[in-house]
């Protein structure tokens, strides 16, 4: 067996029991990386010397005897994340020549736990999109089909564990943006509760909606890599002060007498019908289980992308003001005033989607509409939220797609912007509502994956875990690669 056939949690194994060292597997990614990651475009910065560094250390740590599970195990950061004397651009031009000076929280407890950083990964810019199509950088191929688009907007950590380049890797979700690539690439993600994970260090595009969560190929994976990054973080205000328990251990529960709420506006117009039936046909494999399905309404989630394309770009257009040429970042050349160099700055700084975002987002916020849309928005996001708490009166979990379909080919819908919007249709109400996600592979549609998306209640991440765990004990989903990657 090649070591990119062991999953994450296998890899940890593999180097408790001194199969290998993390030198060993940590060159095995490089070199595949080197050799792959042309025709996927996943990794905007490789860092293979720390890496090896990092891996010696690692090593160190195993020979005298204070390993943490993980130490030595090779993962991916989304280009999202500041790393420490690492490039951090966020996929955009505006942060090409940043140097982040420090580490955000998620890279510091990674580092805590000897985790060995192999690159940053590819991403839409400053998370803006679903397709990884507007990035600086180029687009981001899907290893089922490099015609088409990964998902975004961390389509890299998507795509390059998907390739086996990472046997798993960060990424944040803001409406969708690890669930959907997920979905798409056919592995699983996770997005947590909003304030299980610290954002501090992680570059903001909505700071009320943004979150960061791993990804990875199994539920298992997923859980290990959970709690190695979830935690009161006492730099972020809204970090939440709770027990982060041992997601790992609660895998491999039974299901019986779990209830799971499917929304029949999930199954609605929109939805690639054959999608719908390997949706299905998961939910079926959960009765085999002992679940049982209950159909429940979640009246407003029609709501939720109009809500979301006001509240999003208007938190966006006050997080970018800081980018303006002045203090880092990218600067236009010859300026003749402060006015010019603002100006410039920014608009060549910053590509097509960015912008369209801040102005959308700054007339939401103006004098005179702010009560007709960013308020609105705001009462119905509370709606939103309302519909779950009343739903999870009656459920465990909820379950339905994740995406309408599967991987589309590249600029299909890049010249309207609603229909790319609309990607997220399934994804963005658990992001307004503060919920945890998470999306599961469960089938193909023309060779390409279809994701099961998971909703749970507040700080219900380890049932979420288990009960995907479950379905990959007796399913083979998330075991499938696209062709050639396995070489």
């Amino acid at each position: 067996m090649n070591l990119h056939d062991l999953t994450l949690a296998q890899t940890a194994r593999a180097l408790a029991d001194k199969q290998f060292s993390s030198r060993e597997v940590t060159q095995h990614y490089l070199d595949r990386i080197a050799r792959l990651d042309k025709t996927y475009n996943s990794f905007i910065t490789v860092t293979a010397e720390q890496a090896l560094a990092e891996a010696d250390a690692a090593d160190a740590r195993r020979a005298a005897g204070n390993a943490a599970f993980l130490t030595g195990v090779p993962f991916a950061h989304k280009d999202i994340f500041c790393t420490q004397g690492v490039r951090t651009s966020c996929g955009s031009r505006m942060l090409d020549n940043f140097i982040s000076p420090y580490d955000a929280t998620v890279v510091a407890k990674y580092r805590e736990q000897g985790l060995v950083m192999l690159g940053k990964t590819n991403m839409d810019e400053f998370a803006m999109g679903s397709s990884n199509e507007t990035s600086w950088y180029g687009p981001v191929k899907n290893p089922w089909d490099t015609g088409c688009v990964p998902g975004g907007s961390s389509g890299g950590s998507a795509a390059c564990v998907a390739a086996r380049l990472a046997p798993g890797a960060t990424a944040t979700d803001t409406g969708g943006s690890i669930r959907q690539p997920a979905a798409l690439c056919g592995i699983t993600g996770l997005k947590p509760t909003y304030g299980r994970v610290s954002r501090w260090g992680m570059i903001a595009f909505a700071s009320s909606l943004d979150q960061a969560g791993p990804m990875a190929r199994t539920a298992e994976d997923v859980a290990l890599l959970l709690g190695a990054m979830a935690g009161f973080d006492p730099k972020d205000s809204t970090s939440l002060d709770r027990d982060v328990p041992d997601y790992a251990a609660a895998l491999g529960n039974e299901l019986a007498g779990l209830k799971i709420g499917v929304p029949k506006e999930y199954f609605g117009a929109g939805l690639n019908p054959q999608t719908a039936e390997r949706v299905q046909a998961a939910l079926r494999e959960y009765e085999k289980l002992g679940a049982r399905l209950v159909e429940i309404s979640l009246p407003h989630s029609h709501l939720a992308v109009p809500a979301y394309y006001v509240i999003a770009p208007a938190e966006c257009s006050a997080n970018l003001s800081r980018f303006d040429g002045v203090r880092y970042g990218y600067r236009c050349e010859n300026p003749q005033d402060l006015m010019d160099l603002y100006c410039r700055s920014r608009a060549e700084g910053f590509g097509e989607e960015v912008k369209r975002r801040i102005l959308v987002g700054a007339y939401a916020l103006s004098a005179g509409f702010y009560d007709a849309y960013y308020r609105k928005a705001q009462q119905v996001r509370r709606l939103i939220q309302q519909d779950f708490v009343e739903a999870f009166k009656e459920v465990d979990v909820i379950m339905g797609p994740t995406s309408p379909s599967p991987a589309f080919a590249f600029g299909a819908k890049g010249s309207d912007p609603v229909a790319m919007y609309l990607e997220d249709i399934y994804t963005i109400a658990t992001n307004l509502a503060g919920l945890p996600g998470m999306s599961l592979p469960c089938g193909l549609v023309d060779n390409k994956p279809v994701g099961l998306q998971v909703i749970g209640n507040y700080f219900d991440e380890a049932r979420m875990l288990n009960v995907a765990h479950r379905y990959q004990q007796v399913t083979d989903w998330h075991a499938q690669a696209p062709a050639g990657v396995m070489a």
